[in-house]
């Protein structure tokens, strides 16, 4: 048989077919004092009513498979009597970006016109992400299950530990500094200071402050972590065509990929110690992809939304999707280059760092407020933003575009 070429143009069918019309958040706290799923409600109703819809428009709903709302309930708890499609993508991180191409894909092949995308947690005061708190019961074969039998007991006991061990790799390897770790966290934390909602808002950082920071987990200090939070973002996804008459300017798809290793095994996720280069990431292989399927390129992106559960992650993130050379994402972010004003612009709002954790669909929310041109700490004339997801072994990415 002939191997049939398909022109790149072609070859991602979705570019620019679907847009985010609608976005909602509540407020990021460190203790709710509301279930996850009045806070899912509170942001859903937001998004729909920010796109100009009613509930009742609502036939699709897509979430993290870690979150513990359903969508058939949150569908009862908003008054949505018209869900026909559901959806779960994962884990953590990974979730929001690979929501969006659900919900794209959902729209495209008319299994719903309008899809709701939803993270809702509690965790600072519910279930910590760092290991306290109420933990559920994890039982997955080849999962975090292999993680729990061969690692837990040894030590390694958090994400925390296991970045830690991937920054020493990287300053090892590449003479990698903890003042080029501070640029990542700084850069977070005055866009914070320019963004009224985020939870570190009204809290400048100095190098000095960052480097006096307690130590947690060798190399990595305190601020070299992410917040811990309670609250719910949401967005609405429909048609290109559809969004041009609802409320808001929409915010059009433009592309959606993930990605793993060819080194990645089951139950490997966070014990990246065992693969043979613990400072690879998915972004690398989801960075080409979505490059090719978005046809653009990295030097196209005015600005990002970077996965920041730590420093490191975005160093290793910015490597991985081209935005510079391997090694040499420190020299990189100790330039400016992630601040306002610099050639890459990052986590606006603050990130998870600074503004929240919402395991990365915050930054969704403010990728679509940037295009829109609503963001508090505006970047001029920002056309293009691209989201990452999940720094593990396993990676996503999306590029949004403003529409014309």
């Amino acid at each position: 048989m002939t191997a049939t070429v398909i022109d790149d143009e072609l070859a991602f069918a979705g570019r620019d077919k679907a847009a985010v019309v609608g976005i909602g958040q509540t407020a990021f706290s460190r203790d709710s004092g509301r279930s996850v799923l009045s806070l899912a409600t509170e942001a859903s109703l937001k998004a729909i009513a920010d796109a100009g819809l009613t509930v009742d428009d609502i036939d699709g709903i897509v979430r993290c498979e870690q979150d513990n709302v359903r969508p058939y309930s949150l569908a009862a708890a908003i008054g949505a009597k018209n869900l026909h499609y559901w959806a779960d993508t994962g884990p953590g991180g990974v979730a929001p970006c690979m929501m969006m191409g659900l919900a794209m894909g959902a729209v495209m092949t008319g299994q719903a016109k309008a899809v709701l995308a939803f993270r809702s947690l509690n965790g600072r005061s519910e279930m910590r992400l760092g290991g306290t708190g109420r933990h559920d019961a994890i039982e997955v074969v080849g999962g975090f299950g292999s993680y729990d039998e061969f690692y837990l007991p040894y030590g390694l006991q958090s994400a925390g530990q296991t970045f830690a061990l991937m920054a020493r790799r990287h300053m090892l390897e590449y003479g990698t500094t903890a003042e080029q770790l501070g640029a990542v966290a700084m850069a977070c934390r005055e866009h914070a200071n320019q963004t009224p909602h985020a939870q570190m808002n009204g809290r400048p950082m100095s190098m000095d402050d960052y480097l006096a920071s307690r130590m947690i987990s060798t190399p990595l200090r305190m601020f070299d972590f992410c917040l811990e939070s309670d609250g719910a973002c949401a967005v609405v996804i429909t048609s290109a065509e559809r969004a041009k008459d609802l409320a808001k300017p929409p915010v059009l798809i433009r592309a959606v990929a993930g990605g793993a290793p060819q080194d990645h095994r089951p139950g490997m996720m966070f014990p990246v110690v065992s693969r043979e280069d613990m400072t690879e990431l998915g972004g690398r292989q989801a960075g080409a992809e979505l490059w090719r399927r978005a046809g653009v390129g990295p030097e196209e992106m005015d600005l990002a939304q970077i996965y920041d559960c730590f420093t490191i992650s975005v160093i290793l993130q910015l490597e991985a999707y081209g935005f510079c050379g391997k090694g040499e994402g420190g020299p990189f972010a100790a330039s400016g280059a992630l601040r306002k004003g610099g050639q890459l612009p990052i986590n606006t709002g603050g990130g998870h760092m600074s503004e929240g954790y919402v395991h990365g669909m915050n930054h969704i929310v403010q990728a679509v407020r940037q295009l829109r041109g609503e963001a508090d700490m505006q970047i001029p004339d920002a056309e293009l933003c691209m989201c990452t997801g999940g720094p593990l072994p396993i990676g996503s990415s999306v590029v949004f575009r403003k529409a014309a």
